[in-house]
């Protein structure tokens, strides 16, 4: 009897949750499912995913395509918000709309100009974007170091934007909430819209796309600026949900987000993507990052385990799922 799967990456990331969800669950005697501790990872999660969805574009789009200024840019994005507001609002109390709304757009801006920045610099200064992007990590840490004197800065406790980072709908994370919309949103894109066809013609084969009239720099300095959003987004609901910012907060969520892309499958060559096994990815590593809190694993040793997992994703790419399915009918420009 011949075996058929239509996605095996999708298939080998939902055997990848069931198994450390049943780990964790023999581990702690049934504690691991419950209700709050599963409302604690579905608020944990959007940071890491918005982080990786941005990566994930920048290497769909080929040629080398990465971001790592993606954390970097997202405490920017908070830092300027909670520096800029006290200038805009003297009283947040007296109009909590007002600050978070103004809160938001300062962080959105603010994201866009830094993912625009990288953005302009790969696709007109022909940089090469892994180079590019520390660069600019760089600069963004530095920028938010100076805004911050090198310490946390706390933010006006208000209903709407404490809501944001704290609060659930019908027992749902807001935060899950915010990701999980914008993951849709993307995948959509990828999927359906020209940009999507475009990025993913771009990143399969350069020479075609350009034969075929596509604007690669425009093309790439949307992906990047589009990048940059996502990750003010992230900054946005950090800041919410600990009511501070930092100029290095995170610092190991750019190993995580890169290895999140990479274990959902997405290719570091370029041209493949799918937002649904970008999902179920970032999820495996929440339910693995829980896992270790259970097992009071140092955080030392998770930094390692995510490195080791990193390498040995990337090496599994090389090797083609046809190899062991090939029956297998892996469609390349799903979303």
């Amino acid at each position: 009897m011949k075996l058929k799967i239509s996605d095996p990456q999708l298939l080998f990331l939902l055997v990848i949750n069931l198994a450390i969800l049943l780990v964790a669950t023999v581990f702690s005697r049934g504690d691991f499912l419950d209700v709050y501790n599963f409302q604690s990872m579905a608020s944990q999660l959007p940071e890491l995913g918005l982080l990786a969805i941005g990566v994930a574009l920048a290497m769909i789009s080929g040629n080398g395509g990465i971001d790592l200024s993606g954390i970097g840019l997202a405490n920017l994005s908070g830092v300027v918000a909670a520096a800029a507001m006290p200038l805009l609002v003297a009283a947040p109390d007296a109009a909590p709309w007002t600050y978070t709304l103004g809160f938001v757009a300062v962080a959105l801006v603010t994201g866009l100009v830094g993912g625009a920045l990288n953005g302009w610099l790969i696709s007109r200064g022909n940089l090469t974007p892994i180079l590019c992007t520390l660069g600019t990590q760089m600069i963004f840490t530095g920028l938010a170091v100076v805004l911050t004197n090198g310490s946390s800065l706390r933010i006006s406790v208000v209903d709407p934007i404490s809501a944001i980072g704290n609060e659930s709908v019908l027992g749902v994370p807001i935060p899950f909430i915010i990701f999980v919309a914008l993951l849709l949103g993307v995948g959509w894109l990828m999927r359906y819209s020209l940009f999507g066809i475009k990025l993913y013609l771009l990143g399969t084969n350069a020479r075609a796309a350009r034969y075929a009239g596509i604007s690669q720099n425009r093309l790439r300095f949307a992906t990047y600026t589009l990048s940059g959003v996502l990750a003010a987004v992230a900054g946005i609901i950090i800041a919410a949900r600990t009511a501070s910012v930092k100029a290095d907060y995170g610092n190991s969520y750019l190993l995580i987000a890169i290895l999140i892309a990479v274990m959902a499958g997405i290719r570091p060559q370029g041209g493949y993507g799918r937002m649904v096994c970008l999902f179920f990815s970032a999820l495996a590593l929440q339910l693995l990052s829980s896992t270790f809190n259970l097992l009071e694993i140092s955080n030392f040793f998770r930094d390692c385990a995510w490195g080791l997992l990193l390498l040995c994703f990337l090496a599994s790419a090389r090797v083609s799922w046809r190899d062991f399915f090939p029956n297998s009918k892996a469609q390349l420009r799903k979303s």
